[in-house]
């Protein structure tokens, strides 16, 4: 073998080994394969699970706007509004535009279902305002205005047992009054509370609560370690429900109760009728301090010893509904509300309805001035859009 020979064959090794390097230089890894989101329907619609977990997540809520009339309830005329020009009083519109985000989770455990809920609403608009009394805390509430941000629910339930922030049992496991906007001209419950709850599943249609309560407000939050108490019982079937519910408020120790018959009439029409009854021996104790001047408490909420709710939903078709309900309670306060409910196309809905007050005794927010001889008639409206999703 010469010297050329040597040095050709040296050359040629090299370039195969350089050409070996150089191709596996631009060899590429294979991509990590995606994780799509899956959907869940273990909880039904809208759930989806949470990448890389066992946890199933559903987001919602609705957008709404209202616009009232007149001078019934929570949607009143806004009175004593200035002219901007003169000064001199007027009425005008109550106007509110919400936007309320929802999320729910759910995941199956060892213990059971593990739930959670949440709500937090957004609202820019007015409410009634008192311009002619400036020393009114509500002087100004006429004027259109963000308003405070408000966490409506939060809670944790695992099995049976939930806490944190809900409605109170007293309303939640009896069900509220109808479906009319304005559905507390006569009041039934008091809403909402931090809560520590079991709920019993006995199967066959039976079901109970017992609910440990804090309430709200300074009325209805607790004064002391022993907290508010509501026990619930419930039997329900194809052709509706009989449920009743009994609270005892620890502030004033005051028990209050409520029954309820639902009965589906037909697939279009269903009816429901409440009855409520609440002892007030201690409710005016404070009265002197302007506490409880009304002679209320948390529970009962309705005038007088007892109350009584009823009305209907009736569907004319896929896209209408007309829903009814009238009201009455111990004091002659008297409250009906009907309305006819439009669906325009699925998930948005356009509400109207008609609101009418016969308020006996209490029926303004000075209580002193009212007795139960008195009656004031209120008369209001409401037109109401709302985007669900």
């Amino acid at each position: 073998m010469n010297i050329k020979s040597l040095l050709l064959g040296s050359a040629a090794a090299l370039i195969a080994v350089s050409g070996a390097r150089a191709a596996d230089a631009v060899v590429v890894a294979e991509p990590e394969p995606a994780e799509y989101v899956k959907i869940c329907d273990v909880y039904g619609a809208g759930y989806f699970y949470i990448p890389g977990t066992e946890t199933c997540l559903r987001i919602g809520g609705y957008i709404r706007y209202d616009a009232g009339v007149g001078d019934v309830g929570s949607f009143d005329g806004v009175n004593n509004v200035p002219d901007h020009q003169d000064g001199d009083s007027q009425d005008t519109f109550y106007k509110n535009a919400r936007f309320t985000l929802r999320t729910w989770t759910g995941q199956e455990t060892e213990l059971g279902t593990l739930k959670t809920f949440t709500e937090t609403r957004f609202n820019f608009g007015n409410s009634s305002g008192d311009y002619l009394n400036q020393a009114a805390s509500n002087a100004n509430d006429w004027q259109g205005r963000n308003k405070s941000l408000s966490l409506r629910y939060a809670w944790i339930q695992l099995g049976g047992l939930r806490v944190g922030k809900d409605d109170t049992a007293f309303d939640t496991f009896i069900g509220y009054a109808g479906s009319v906007i304005q559905d507390t001209l006569v009041p039934y419950g008091g809403q909402e509370s931090n809560v520590v709850q079991y709920y019993f599943d006995a199967g066959n249609g039976f079901s109970a609560v017992v609910s440990l309560e804090e309430g709200a407000g300074a009325v209805g939050t607790i004064d002391s370690y022993v907290p508010h108490v509501v026990g619930g019982v419930k039997y329900k079937g194809d052709w509706g429900a009989v449920t009743g519910v009994v609270a005892y408020d620890s502030n004033y120790e005051e028990v209050a109760g409520k029954v309820r018959l639902d009965v589906n009439v037909s697939k279009e029409f269903s009816l429901f009728v409440m009855g409520g009854y609440g002892t007030d021996d201690n409710l005016t104790d404070n009265a002197g301090n302007a506490i409880d001047a009304s002679g209320r408490g948390f529970y009962k909420q309705w005038g007088g010893n007892w109350a009584i709710w009823g009305g209907g939903t009736y569907k004319f078709n896929e896209k209408t509904a007309f829903n009814a309900q009238v009201s009455y309670d111990d004091w002659k306060n008297l409250g009906v509300a009907a309305n006819v409910a439009y669906t325009v196309v699925p998930g948005f809905t356009v509400t109207a309805e008609v609101d009418y007050l016969n308020a006996g005794k209490f029926g303004d927010a000075d209580f002193n001035n009212w007795t139960k001889a008195n009656k004031k008639s209120s008369l209001g409206g409401i037109l109401r859009f709302q985007r669900s999703f």
